[in-house]
């Protein structure tokens, strides 16, 4: 029914920036907040960054004034702008939202992508 596709992973280089997004796509209704969660090897999941469908944002205290999550609401993505990256912050990235849909029923569940590296190494 619904879907999350992510993009934009890869290796970078410390100082290095790269831009992750999330499309959603499906009988979707109405998306609530979004978000992006990462987890490090060993690590438990946290989240990064999320914006609500107003536009509110919230950000991890070690990522504020790095990374910017930004959505195109025509376009059912959310974004993830990452600029001055760090070895830290090498983990898998997980695109979050919570998500009104309609298919046989009308439902509402918070939905993953699969996942996508980023990698911060010289």
């Amino acid at each position: 029914q619904v879907q999350l596709v992510e993009s934009g992973g890869g290796l970078v280089q410390p100082g290095g920036s790269l831009r992750l997004s999330c499309a959603a796509s499906g009988s979707i209704v109405r998306i609530h907040t979004m978000g992006w969660y990462r987890q490090a090897p060993g690590k438990e999941r946290e989240l990064v960054a999320a914006i609500t469908s107003g536009g509110h944002t919230n950000y991890l205290d070690s990522v504020k004034g790095r990374f910017t999550i930004s959505r195109d609401n025509a376009k059912n993505t959310v974004y993830l702008q990452m600029n001055s990256l760090k070895p830290e912050d090498t983990a898998v990235y997980y695109c979050n939202a919570d998500i009104e849909a309609y298919g046989s029923r009308w439902s509402r569940a918070d939905y993953w992508g699969q996942g996508t590296q980023v990698t911060v190494s010289s």
